[in-house]
């Protein structure tokens, strides 16, 4: 990947803001004809600087009010028993985000569920039984002030 330029990252600063920008007003934006825009763009998706575009769905609006953010910890260190805890977390619908990190908790997992009693059940049915989990601890979001809904 070659060096990013003011221009680059005013491209980048506008499509993270608006993924839905069109070529002409992206290019307005950044100070350049739709056609050189249009090139950079496809430059910096090819090498993998913009990843893709998402539409960002607001949990609210789905009935789902409630955010947990979990730790959690696991026992086992094996490998393929890690392997299935990840497969299983990422497959459940009531996760919207799941980070391994370094240190103690092993997990970071973002839940988002209609309310506390779907968070019980999903806890209680889901998580849990899953072999690997030794500990689980959870927190409810107060209220969200910088990231994505």
């Amino acid at each position: 990947m070659r060096h990013l330029d003011d221009t680059d990252w005013a491209i980048i600063d506008a499509l993270s803001r608006d993924g839905r920008l069109s070529n002409v007003d992206l290019a307005d934006h950044v100070g350049l004809t739709p056609a050189p825009c249009l090139r950079r763009v496809r430059r910096l998706e090819g090498e993998g600087v913009i990843a893709g575009y998402r539409a960002v769905i607001d949990p609210l609006a789905l009935g789902r009010s409630l955010e947990v953010t979990a730790s959690v910890e696991v026992s086992s260190t094996h490998a393929e028993t890690v392997v299935d805890f990840e497969e299983a977390i990422v497959a459940f619908d009531e996760v919207v985000e799941a980070r391994k990190v370094f240190g103690s908790p092993d997990y970071f997992v973002r839940i988002v569920v209609a309310d506390v009693a779907a968070y019980e059940r999903f806890l209680m049915e889901k998580l849990t039984r899953l072999p690997a989990v030794s500990r689980v601890n959870s927190h409810q979001t107060m209220k969200l002030l910088k990231g994505q809904v």
